[in-house]
C-alpha cells in the first residue's frame, strides 16, 4: 500500500509524517488528511443509517427550522475521557477516526458485545443561523455492556473499544455503529461526546466547542436490559432517576433525551440534534458534579465504572 517518494515512504501520494514508524502509526492528523481526500470512504461506515436519516432526524431538522432548538448543555466529560485530558489519549492514537467503534484497534484486540446501536448526531452550527455544522469533528466515548471503560477498567487499559471520532459531513451528521451502554451504578445510562469545530483541533481537548452527553430513554432501556449480560444494569437503573441524575437532572436531560427507533433483534438507532454555539465560552470536562458516583458520591459498585467518580 505504501509507495516511495524521493526516499520518503507515502500512502496514497501523501508522504508519511513519521517516515521511521509503520503506516498505521502516522498519527491522527495524517489519518485525518488520508480520510478527507477520499470523502466518499469516510462516510461509507455510515452505511443505511445515515442514508435513513430524513427519518430518523425529521424531528430534529423541524426543531432546527422553527428556531426550537437549544444550545446543547455543557456537561462534565467524567474521569474516563481518553482525551489526553487525565493522561489516557486515544485522539492521537492512528485508527480513531471511524464508524465502528465495537472493536478495539492498534494494542488491543477486544470487541465489545451486547445489543447493536447506531448513534446518529446531527450538529447544528448555532452562531451562524443553525446551520448544519459541515466539517465539524464528533469524539464519542461511552461504557461497554458491563458499566467499564475502556483504557481505564481494571484490565482493559490496553483496550480502546467505544471510542471514535467521525466528521461531520455536509448535512453535519456523524454516525457511529456501537453497542447499547449499561446502565452503572450511581448514573442514568449516557453516552459521553465532544464537539470539535475542525479536524485539526481534535488532538487536543482544550481545543473542544461543546462537551456534553446523550440521555438514553427509559422505555428502551428497560428493553434492553432485559437481554442476556445486562443483568446488574436492571438494578442499577431502578436505583436512579432521569430528573434526579447529576447531569440530566437540572432540566430532565431536556435537549439531551435521544429519539430511538427499532429493536433488539435490528438494533436502535439513537439521534439526537446537537446545537453548538461557539459565541458561548465552553465550559465541560473535569469530573461530574457533585463527586458523581454512587450515592453519597462514593465511586460506583458492582457494574459500573472502576473507582473515581462516574460520569
Amino acid at each position: 500500500m505504501a509507495a516511495e517518494t524521493e526516499g520518503t515512504p507515502a500512502y496514497q501520494g501523501r508522504p508519511y509524517a513519521r517516515p521511521d514508524e509503520e503506516l498505521v502509526d502516522q498519527g491522527l492528523r495524517f489519518d485525518i488528511g488520508t480520510l478527507l481526500s477520499r470523502r466518499g470512504v469516510l462516510f461509507a461506515g455510515a452505511g443505511l443509517a445515515v442514508a435513513g436519516l430524513a427519518a430518523c432526524t425529521a424531528a430534529d431538522a423541524g426543531a432546527a427550522a422553527s428556531g426550537d432548538l437549544t444550545e446543547i448543555p455543557e456537561e462534565t466529560a467524567g474521569p474516563y475521557p481518553g482525551d489526553g485530558s487525565n493522561g489516557a489519549d486515544v485522539l492521537e492514537q492512528s485508527g480513531v477516526v471511524r464508524s465502528d467503534i465495537r472493536s478495539s484497534f492498534g494494542t488491543g484486540g477486544a470487541t465489545a458485545e451486547g445489543v447493536p446501536m447506531t448513534l446518529e448526531l446531527t450538529v447544528y452550527d448555532m452562531a451562524n443561523g443553525n446551520a448544519r455544522f459541515a466539517g465539524a469533528a464528533v469524539y464519542v466515548w461511552h461504557c461497554d455492556r458491563d458499566g467499564a471503560y475502556s483504557m481505564y477498567a481494571e484490565g482493559l487499559e490496553d483496550e480502546n473499544y467505544l471510542r471514535g471520532v467521525q466528521v461531520a459531513d455536509e448535512d453535519g451528521v456523524v454516525a457511529f455503529t456501537s453497542v447499547f451502554p449499561a446502565c452503572y451504578s450511581g448514573r442514568w445510562p449516557h453516552v459521553h461526546f465532544e464537539v470539535y469545530p475542525d479536524v485539526d483541533a481534535i488532538a487536543d481537548s482544550a481545543e473542544a466547542i461543546a462537551t456534553s452527553q446523550v440521555a438514553l430513554p427509559e422505555d428502551v432501556c428497560d428493553t434492553v436490559y432485559g437481554e442476556s449480560g445486562y443483568e446488574q444494569s436492571v438494578a442499577n437503573l431502578g436505583q436512579v432517576a432521569l430528573d434526579t441524575d447529576n447531569v440530566f437532572g437540572d432540566d430532565g436531560g431536556e435537549s439531551q433525551l435521544a429519539t430511538v427507533t427499532g429493536d433488539v433483534a435490528a438494533g436502535f438507532t439513537v439521534s439526537l440534534a446537537v446545537g453548538v454555539d461557539t459565541g458561548t465560552e465552553a465550559g465541560g470536562g473535569g469530573a461530574a458534579p457533585g463527586g458523581g458516583g454512587g450515592p453519597g458520591g462514593e465511586p460506583p459498585t458492582g457494574t459500573g465504572a472502576p473507582g473515581g467518580s462516574a460520569g
